[in-house]
């Protein structure tokens, strides 16, 4: 449910893009979904992620640009400005408590050791450079339309795909917990 919600309004990007054809129209809707998201992660939990507020920041300044503009780079390089800051958060976590990202986010509900948990915060940190890289290869390459087709698509599959593939990862490594 979670994932269905954060990848929400860029389902109405891409579903106002293909209507209309036009990135810019298509990027007024998504800045006012953004904040409607955001409004009601705030009213139902009464918080919000950093993540949320990161992508909501960075959209409403490259979005805003790309609208005020007309020009479609502003948004199409918000995907890897996003990815890149989330790698580079990843990356020195550890700097700042000693914990990585991963562990302070998972570890009340895993017991990992702690080689486990560095080499899974590097994954990510490998996958979200990956996915940023991806992103200016597909928006310099392709035309307008495959690109928000991989906004969609393709970036929300490699994301389903690497955190199958870290459960998979992580239920190898787990220790078993006591019943209680």
């Amino acid at each position: 449910m979670k994932l269905l919600l954060d990848f929400l309004p860029i389902a109405i990007f891409f579903a106002v893009y293909h209507f209309s054809g036009d990135i810019v129209l298509a990027t007024l809707v998504l800045i006012p979904a953004t904040l409607a998201q955001v409004a009601f992660l705030w009213w139902r939990h009464r918080r919000v992620e950093k993540m949320h507020l990161v992508t909501l920041a960075l959209l409403i300044v490259l979005g805003g640009a790309t609208v005020i503009f007309k020009d479609p780079a502003f948004i199409q390089w918000k995907p890897t400005v996003v990815n890149a800051l989330f790698a580079l958060a990843f990356l020195v976590s550890p700097l700042f408590g000693g914990k990585t990202l991963v562990q302070r986010m998972m570890e009340k509900a895993v017991a990992l050791p702690t080689p486990i948990w560095t080499r899974l915060n590097l994954a990510w940190v490998v996958f979200f450079v990956i996915m940023a890289v991806l992103n200016v290869y597909v928006f310099k390459t392709f035309d307008e339309a495959t690109w928000v087709n991989f906004k969609l698509f393709g970036m929300l599959g490699l994301t389903l795909v690497f955190v199958l593939a870290q459960g998979v990862y992580l239920s190898r490594h787990m220790t078993a917990q006591p019943e209680r």
